[in-house]
């Protein structure tokens, strides 16, 4: 009777330890990993006004794996966007591709700023047209373009929800296939370019009224060596409107002046009922 006495004393005393020691280890790492899927759909039967059938779906994903440990603050961030449509008469298009890697380290240097260091790489997946010409003419690729920035600057973050970061000598890296060479700035010829110059980035996220969150992202750039006043500006705007764990109605709002790729300004516009799964949070 002593003997397991004395046994379950030792286990009880050896888990106590044992779980004290695991939750004196200090959490440096925050993840959160969101997968989304946004369905469109529209349907016509003898409809007067006309109209076509049109299927449409996207899906998204959010990744975010974040190090805060003593001064030091190392905040990472993948978006992964990928969409088709099929529309009756037209066939299956692309309706959204977009791969864009954040990466930004920061060395706590006040309340609220910090020395930091910035990378940005973004592209997209597939071959991408203009229908509007026959026949349908390729415009991009595969990375290409590709585009990669990085450069020492300064950080204002508040918290994970607010932050603006302000690199003044950022470079910048453009990256084309052959078959595109002479497109998005990059000279006739070549591969790449480079660019230097001054970079804005921001984001912002907040509620705006029960189960209604507004996200802002944003980022400027002004080369240097060509062309400063004319600024290369990326905003997206997305509302996410809660159902329930699982769903949420998305809307969202994308703008980009960029005049090496379009001397028109871009703009792009999705609404829909979004499936939401979290399938890494910690």
């Amino acid at each position: 009777m002593r003997t397991i006495l004395f046994t379950l004393l030792v286990n009880v005393l050896f888990f106590g330890y044992s779980q004290e020691k695991k939750d004196s280890i200090p959490k440096v790492w925050k993840v959160n990993g969101k997968l989304a899927f946004v369905l469109n759909q529209s349907s016509f039967s003898n409809w007067i006004a006309g109209g076509s059938n049109t299927v449409a779906g996207n899906i998204a994903l959010d990744y975010d794996f974040n190090y805060h440990r003593n001064k030091w603050r190392w905040d990472n961030k993948i978006t992964s966007i990928y969409g088709l449509s099929y529309i009756d008469g037209q066939g299956v298009r692309k309706t959204d591709d977009r791969f864009e890697y954040n990466s930004l380290l920061g060395l706590k240097s006040g309340k609220y700023w910090f020395f930091s260091f910035i990378s940005n790489f973004k592209t997209q997946y597939t071959r991408g047209y203009d229908y509007k010409k026959t026949p349908f003419e390729p415009i991009s690729d595969f990375l290409s373009p590709a585009y990669w920035s990085f450069g020492p600057g300064m950080l204002w973050k508040k918290s994970d929800s607010a932050r603006v970061n302000i690199a003044p000598a950022s470079a910048r890296l453009t990256f084309v296939s052959d078959e595109f060479s002479g497109k998005y700035g990059v000279d006739e010829g070549r591969n790449t370019s480079f660019g230097l110059g001054f970079n804005l980035s921001g984001y912002f996220k907040f509620h705006v009224m029960k189960n209604v969150e507004m996200e802002n992202i944003l980022a400027m750039y002004s080369d240097y060596l060509d062309k400063p006043q004319n600024i290369d500006v990326d905003y997206q705007m997305r509302f996410f409107i809660k159902i329930n764990k699982n769903l949420s109605t998305n809307l969202g709002f994308h703008t980009i002046i960029d005049d090496n790729a379009s001397s028109k300004i871009q703009f792009k516009q999705m609404f829909g009922l979004g499936l939401n799964y979290i399938f890494h949070k910690t």
